[in-house]
């Protein structure tokens, strides 16, 4: 704040960078939501192959980060041995090419608005595996906020008028293989000291995605594909929507690392919002009240979830101040009582 109450120039800058990369998120995570349901709605672009969509995206964002990583060297590789790259970074990538392929073929049968209420059952996801695989202690107000979310989803489910049972577990199925792909990471990267940005994190996932995804496309969809004749590559529509999603990876990358992974979750649940709106009010998907009641239900719990998060992030910074504190006063002391010591001796030789 300057003399007169007013905000710095640096403040005020900073301010505007961070609502202008929250901004360019939600436009990105938005256009390649919707783009990807335009190609792949039977009603739409007409493309209901959504193994074939995303072996196209790993494939584009892996060249993408190839170049930026080896050729512009924009971005450092991360050391890696090759047998700490297949006891980790593969079983991410499989996990990875699963929630993909299972999130985008849920296009075909569920609108974009119910998705997302589906989505929010994430949070009780990544908890429910973290205390399995005992990453997360259990504890019964955050279960019980956990019940609560998958209360609101149960009711928005309910009020669904399109309701499709292979659709629902098929978006269920790709937020258990996430969350598991996102406690893994903890596991087998964070907790050995290995940090993934978006663009590593393509440069190192993308290739084994496309492998492990090439085998369910070579028995599901290459022969459909090599029976159609009237199919030709559209490099307009695939070539930009891919764009959008290696653009997505970078606007990630600005958004967490110039303000944080909870912001990015703040501004997820008004990026849900907005595609709700969307698709109400542009796609003309039905939405009830029986839907925004249960999604609002979960939206609540969700929001308590973070809130909790960043009080238990603000009370572990301020306890290792604490700690940095004592430490610091600790050596200060020490020095102070060698030097007193240091003084005696010098006197007494000098006596």
């Amino acid at each position: 704040m300057g003399k007169d109450g007013s905000v710095s120039d640096g403040v005020l800058k900073k301010i505007i960078l961070s609502y202008t990369y929250v901004s360019i998120w939600i436009f990105l995570s938005f256009t390649v939501i919707v783009y990807n349901k335009y190609i792949l709605d039977k009603k739409l672009y007409n493309w209901s192959f959504p193994i074939s969509l995303t072996m196209i995206h790993m494939s584009f964002c892996a060249s993408l980060a190839f170049i930026l990583v080896r050729v512009f060297r924009l971005v450092e590789p991360v050391s890696m041995s090759r047998e700490l790259y297949f006891s980790s970074v593969v079983p991410i990538g499989a996990l990875y090419s699963l929630s993909l392929w299972l999130s985008n073929s849920a296009y075909i049968y569920l609108s974009v608005s119910f998705i997302q209420m589906l989505k929010a059952l994430m949070p009780v996801a990544v908890y429910s595996i973290g205390v399995v695989l005992k990453k997360e202690n259990y504890k019964n107000d955050t279960m019980f906020n956990m019940l609560s979310i998958s209360l609101g989803v149960a009711v928005a489910a309910y009020g669904e008028a399109r309701f499709d049972t292979w659709g629902v577990i098929l978006q269920l199925g790709a937020v258990a293989f996430e969350a598991t792909r996102l406690v893994l990471i903890q596991i087998l990267l964070t907790s050995k000291g290995i940090s993934l940005n978006p663009i590593t994190s393509l440069y190192y996932v993308a290739p084994c995605c496309f492998v492990f995804l090439s085998v369910p496309w070579l028995l599901v969809e290459y022969p459909i594909l090599k029976e159609s004749s009237s199919f030709h590559f559209d490099f307009a529509i695939f070539g930009t929507n891919s764009l959008c999603a290696f653009a997505l990876n970078l606007a990630v990358f600005l958004l967490v690392g110039k303000t944080s992974a909870l912001t990015m979750n703040v501004a997820g649940v008004v990026k849900d919002w907005l595609l709700i709106a969307f698709s109400w009010s542009v796609i003309k998907d039905t939405v009830t009240p029986i839907n925004l009641f249960g999604y609002g239900l979960a939206f609540l719990g969700v929001a308590y979830y973070n809130h909790a998060k960043l009080q238990a992030m603000k009370a572990k910074e301020a306890q290792k101040k604490v700690a940095q504190t004592d430490e610091e006063t600790g050596r200060l002391l020490e020095e102070r009582e060698g030097d007193g010591t240091g003084k005696r001796t010098e006197q007494q030789n000098k006596d």
